[in-house]
């Protein structure tokens, strides 16, 4: 997507502060954080939502869940715990539309 904030991210055209890449996902640290660890974990491939996961790019939503271990310990919040959310569609949340999940740690959360 051309105007797709996170496509420019992954092409490199807006800077942002990368944690972890691999030839599928790359995952970043929020600029808006909500917690001392708040990074997105998005695919490279342009997935608007979670409504528009298909048989064939299912397979990196399991990558991103894996590798999310590896970003965890990656953040230092492995032991301590976190929490990974993915909003889908306006009423949840969801700013912009390319699919992404945050990995949020470093303090004890709330649930609203």
């Amino acid at each position: 997507m051309d105007n797709c904030i996170f496509c420019k991210i992954i092409n490199r055209e807006i800077p942002s502060d990368i944690v972890y890449e691999d030839d599928k996902i790359i995952a970043f640290k929020d600029v808006n954080p909500v917690a001392p660890v708040h990074v997105l974990i998005i695919p490279k491939e342009h997935i608007a939502s979670a409504m528009d996961i298909t048989e064939e790019n299912a397979p990196v939503v399991a990558h991103i869940f894996n590798t999310a271990k590896k970003i965890a310990e990656i953040m230092g919040i492995e032991k301590s715990g976190f929490r990974i959310v993915n909003n889908c569609g306006e009423n949840a949340g969801q700013t912009v539309f390319h699919m992404h999940f945050h990995l949020i740690g470093g303090k004890t959360l709330l649930w609203p």
